[in-house]
């Protein structure tokens, strides 16, 4: 199934809503990422940006399953969302 680059802009702002009300693991976010509260709300508008944060999300699977779970949405659903943002294309090393 192909996810368009609009839905994926949308889940990743439904993804970082989770993760700004997520106590525990915005501050991790923030600490990996470099970046500020501030950062964070810009980003918003930012597809690269959007990309990062499911970046960080695909770190983990338990993370993957909190968020998704949250969001009501297929575990698979947040990484068809980043290869469809700038930056999440599949390499191919052949």
């Amino acid at each position: 199934m192909m996810t368009t680059r609009e839905s994926a802009e949308v889940l990743a702002l439904q993804v970082l809503g989770w993760l700004a009300g997520n106590e525990d693991l915005l501050p991790v976010f923030l600490g990996a990422s470099g970046a500020s509260e501030n950062d964070v709300r810009m980003g918003a508008r930012d597809p690269v940006f959007l990309g990062s944060v499911l970046d960080f999300i695909l770190m983990d699977d338990a993370w993957v399953m909190q968020a998704c779970d949250a969001l009501h949405v297929p575990y698979e659903a947040l990484s068809r969302a980043r290869q469809a943002l700038p930056g999440g294309e599949q390499v191919n090393w052949t």
